[in-house]
């Protein structure tokens, strides 16, 4: 078996070294090369055409940032974004997350064996994942400004296009890889159809050809990467009539992709959405804040991290905080978000589940639940017992948008999913189901 090629960059030797000896634990991988600012990552890349890239955020000559941009544009390639947990840290990291970086660790606190081993160990479980997303690009369609930053537009619907050469189809076969489909996809996101007749019974729907695997390679350029590089300016918030006042509420968990895919539902709702949205994206502390305030940043509703005792109101959206699980509660005065430290469910704290389970009591709420991209299987049991209990919506994103399709897979095959959609439709459903009733 030939190993996977990855491209360890970071301005420290002392961190190159310490990620190229984590890597190398398994016999998947070896180093390529390796570089030590963002203009040798951007050559270097283009040079050695690695598998996967680790790319730290601050570096001199040119940033991680504008290194991942580069790399996108010129050679897409997986990125796992190396970050450190500083409030510019987390903010620059759900930039890159959105600007087309596949997913990301905390770089080690220090020389300490415990971390160091744990941080390796996520490290190679996200590669594992990654390699399997190469060698695909997607036109994004960026306009830029005239001083260079990008401007924010609708991309085009992508194409998958196939880029992998007969011996690399070989190569892949050997290590046990299903090939994805061989013909460009020119899909309209739009046309869906019924599911088999052994899932008739479901009423699900979604698109008509279905892929091998659990990850679908969507693409390494980010739908959603034509975004104005400023936190502080935010769009003009208009306060929703229904206030405390609602009778829907919305429930959403995601995992890797996630930030991008939320980006593309949460600022494609309107600002007099007449429901809360709760979102459960797994990360760690910390990156949940800057997450929130980016998509604050791009949307008419009000983006916050929840804190305990949150009064829920229309028109705002609550990102569970990393480190705590996010529960709809209520008291005499209304609803209200609940936080809690119980142990963590799938793995994850906050878990999918545990905020699907919390609005299963809630029947007087019109319910909708939604489920996108991610690796694993949080939110299909909480999504199966919301839908037993009455919910109006169950909404998986599909396969041909997900970037990793393990957490929708997973809800689909429970029988819970009523619907499954392109992301670039689950906001107008969202919309529809609000609105009519």
């Amino acid at each position: 078996m030939t190993p996977y090629r990855v491209l360890v960059v970071d301005d420290s030797p002392f961190m190159r070294k310490i990620f190229s000896d984590l890597i190398v634990q398994d016999p998947q991988f070896t180093i390529v090369a390796t570089a030590c600012n963002g203009l040798e990552a951007v050559e270097a890349v283009k040079k050695w055409k690695p598998d996967a890239v680790t790319l730290d955020l601050e570096m001199p000559e040119l940033n991680g940032i504008g290194a991942l941009q580069r790399i996108m544009r010129e050679q897409p390639t997986p990125v796992i974004m190396l970050s450190g947990i500083s409030e510019e840290n987390t903010r620059e990291t759900i930039k890159a997350l959105q600007f087309g970086a596949f997913d990301f660790i905390r770089k080690p606190m220090g020389a300490f064996s415990n971390d160091i081993v744990r941080v390796g160990e996520l490290l190679l479980e996200k590669l594992r994942i990654a390699v399997l997303m190469r060698r695909y690009t997607v036109p994004v369609g960026l306009t830029e400004e005239r001083n260079g930053s990008e401007k924010p537009g609708k991309p085009e619907r992508p194409q998958l296009v196939k880029q992998v050469t007969p011996a690399e189809e070989q190569s892949n076969r050997k290590r046990g890889l299903r090939q994805p489909e061989q013909q460009a996809e020119t899909r309209n996101s739009a046309a869906l159809v019924s599911m088999p007749d052994k899932k008739a019974s479901t009423g699900v729907k979604k698109p008509d050809k279905k892929p091998p695997g659990d990850i679908r390679p969507i693409g390494l350029a980010p739908v959603a990467a034509a975004l104005e590089d400023n936190l502080g300016q935010k769009r003009p918030k208009q306060k929703s009539d229904a206030g405390d006042s609602f009778d829907h509420v919305i429930a959403i968990g995601t995992s890797t992709g996630g930030p991008r895919a939320l980006h593309e539902v949460i600022t494609s709702l309107p600002s007099r959405l007449t429901a809360p949205v709760l979102v459960v994206q797994h990360m760690p502390p910390k990156f949940t804040k800057s997450l929130a305030q980016r998509l604050d940043s791009f949307s008419e509703l009000e983006v916050v991290e929840a804190e305990q005792g949150d009064r829920l109101k229309a028109g705002v959206v609550y990102i569970a905080p990393g480190g705590h699980h996010m529960e709809l509660a209520k008291d005499q005065s209304g609803y209200y978000v609940q936080l809690t430290q119980k142990p963590p469910r799938n793995g994850h704290r906050p878990s999918v589940d545990v905020l699907f389970e919390s609005l299963t009591p809630f029947d007087e709420l019109k319910r909708h639940a939604v489920i996108m991209t991610g690796m694993g299987s949080d939110g299909a049991k909480g999504m199966k017992a919301l839908v037993d209990s009455g919910a109006d919506s169950a909404i998986a994103e599909s396969e041909q948008t997900c970037v990793v399709y393990g957490m929708p897979r997973s809800a689909i095959e429970s029988g819970c999913v009523k619907t499954v959609l392109p992301l670039q439709q689950i906001a107008a459903e969202l919309q529809h189901a609000v609105l009519k009733g």
